[in-house]
């Protein structure tokens, strides 16, 4: 099923103008209803685009409507958020729902019920598309709220140690604003409906209770909603893509073993290509290709080893009755461990180390081991006995990979590359591999994954083709550049394209650099600036790169250019750290200065981050 689509505002068409497209529209099949959708929306291009808002009957006093403000990093949040809007527009609710960023702060003050949905990025900082907003609530300037009532849904992963960190603060602080919290905050992990579901029907059940006397009719006028009418693939229903093309890019002269079991002692770095013919699936530079993958079989024959289970034992949870080797291969996380379940196996062990690593005082040993460890270490580090019922229900639904997407479907066609890093490495004693990383490169020609496009509207190549770009992406962070500079050649756009890159070695890790040298040669990029952190006895990295190149860079910004990161959150914030010392050093700015500047080119769009 795909996610609930929001009505619009009412149409600022005139009546004959409605009648008009109306007949246009009349008996479109699907694929033509999705080709006008993105014709028009390239007419768009250029002009200011309204608030994202639904807003049923036009627009409501604040003590009249109910107010759904997301941030999302991934899509989650979103896809809750427009859930909630949805199901309170069925309920006759005037509701408008509202991405953080463009959130009138203003109106803060004047707001009656809001519901805030907002994941967590890695250890406790906000989506990018929220950062201007929780600046605004945490700081000074925010406003009293005593008559505001709200409640707060975060999104986290609990195998980071400050889980849903985000919503947590935001809850607390608009309680400290004087705001009335309805009910508990919830905290839902990457199973998310377990959570986001009873959240958002007790929600919906104060809304009612709330607006019951305030709200008003739906417009007369139904909004026109150009959707497909057939069946779509999407996160819930995934498309079966077959593989065309998986080639090593990386450690060409590299000697040790190839990916095996579940573990590989090299950097491989795989270019993938697959097949999106017959799916209806469009994509634009910037959004990433959700996979929906198997864990290992050498890792799942490890848990079951360990904990001397059998995996034709079949097990029943929620209406689902399968052997425990599928539950373990293609329902349940292995590769990443999460609080809950570390206190369910420490009383299992009786293992009072780990008890004491869960305790709120131990959250950097917590968020190391977090990090280091997959849940057949913590198995044969505190053994205990688990039954297969008992195993199936503590550990978490196996979550969806996204992977930036690395190519123009105007250069590609029916196709979408990818760019995947194959994880492996030697730890305690045992071989380790990325689930996800490794079912991918095990594909071969012919076979298929199951893959979903995951929109990343923050992250678009400009609308005006005349603006120049500067693009940070090192390692396989670079995927989404190469296709910004296919989508910007095929275009035909005129702004400048610079792209700044980086990895360990020269020989073993310039990702594409054939592409790279050919761009630069034909003018569809102007600008290479690398990094080769490994090649010298002293490291160097992108963001040294960016500050030795620092007037050029400001000049840029200033010109109007737009900046994207894309790559490791802490690559992301060392590259925040060094723009922001560009900014002061050739700006002339304070610390404070640079920072507000940095944060209006977030507002603007023109400073844009993909980080993981």
């Amino acid at each position: 099923m795909s996610a609930p689509q929001p009505a619009l505002a009412p149409s600022p068409l005139a009546e004959e103008r409605r009648a008009l497209l109306a007949r246009v529209v009349d008996g479109l099949d699907s694929a033509s209803l999705w080709w006008l959708s993105g014709y028009t929306a390239g007419l768009a291009q250029g002009h200011a685009a309204p608030p994202l808002a639904v807003v049923p009957g036009g627009a409501a006093q604040a003590g009249q409507r109910l107010t759904v403000v997301y941030g999302s990093q991934t899509g989650n949040a979103r896809r809750a958020a427009e859930a909630l809007a949805h199901d309170a527009e069925a309920a006759g609710l005037t509701v408008r729902l509202v991405r953080a960023d463009a959130y009138p702060q203003r109106e803060l003050a004047s707001e009656r019920l809001l519901y805030v949905v907002i994941s967590t990025q890695g250890e406790g900082d906000p989506p990018d598309d929220a950062i201007g907003l929780v600046e605004f609530i945490n700081g000074k300037r925010a406003p009293k709220l005593p008559e505001l009532k709200y409640a707060v849904l975060g999104l986290g992963d609990s195998s980071y140690a400050d889980f849903c960190g985000i919503a947590k603060r935001l809850d607390e602080r608009l309680t400290q604003l004087g705001g009335s919290r309805l009910f508990p905050a919830g905290l839902a992990d990457l199973d998310i409906d377990t959570v986001a579901t009873p959240w958002r029907e007790q929600a919906l059940g104060h809304a009612r209770d709330l607006l019951k006397t305030a709200a008003t009719p739906l417009a007369t006028v139904t909004p026109l909603r150009l959707a497909p009418t057939g069946p779509a693939f999407s996160h819930d229903r995934p498309f079966s893509a077959e593989l065309l093309l998986n080639q090593r890019i990386s450690g060409r002269d590299f000697k040790g073993p190839r990916y095996g079991a579940y573990g590989s002692a090299g950097k491989d770095v795989r270019h993938l290509e697959l097949s999106l013919e017959g799916s209806g699936l469009h994509y634009e530079p910037g959004d990433a290709l959700g996979v929906r993958h198997r864990n290992p079989p050498a890792l799942v024959d490890a848990v079951l080893g360990v904990l001397e289970l059998d995996g034709a034992t079949v097990v029943s949870e929620k209406n689902d009755s399968l052997p425990l080797r599928e539950w373990l291969s293609t329902r349940r996380e292995l590769t990443r461990l999460s609080r809950p379940f570390l206190a369910t196996h420490a009383a299992q062990a009786r293992a009072d180390e780990l008890n004491t690593l869960l305790s709120p005082a131990q959250n950097g040993e917590l968020a190391h081991l977090l990090n280091t460890h997959q849940l057949v270490d913590v198995l044969r580090r505190w053994p205990a006995g688990w039954t297969a019922q008992e195993l199936v229900a503590a550990l978490r639904p196996l979550a969806p990979r996204l992977y930036s997407i690395a190519s123009s479907r105007k250069r590609v066609g029916e196709e979408v590359h990818l760019t995947v890093d194959v994880l492996g490495y030697e730890a305690f004693g045992h071989a380790h591999g990325g689930a996800a990383s490794g079912f991918l490169s095990a594909l071969g020609e012919g076979d298929t994954a199951p893959v979903y496009i995951e929109p990343n509207d923050r992250f678009r190549v400009p609308a005006d083709p005349s603006r120049d770009i500067l693009m940070v992406g090192p390692g396989t962070g670079v995927a989404p550049f190469r296709a910004f500079v296919q989508e910007r050649a095929e275009t035909g756009a005129r702004g400048r394209n610079w792209l700044f890159f980086g990895a360990q070695h020269f020989n073993r890790d310039f990702l594409y650099q054939a592409e790279w040298q050919d761009a630069l040669r034909t003018g569809e990029l102007h600008a290479l600036d690398l990094a080769f952190s490994r090649d010298q006895a002293q490291k160097i990295y992108v963001q040294q790169r960016l500050r030795e190149r620092g007037r050029e860079v400001y000049d840029w910004l200033q010109n109007g250019a737009h900046f994207y990161v894309c790559g490791a959150i802490a690559m992301g914030k060392d590259v925040h750290a060094a723009l922001q010392a560009i900014v002061v050093e050739h700006g002339g700015m304070d610390q404070d200065a640079a920072h507000d500047y940095l944060l209006n080119l977030q507002t603007e769009g023109r400073y844009s981050r993909d980080v993981y």
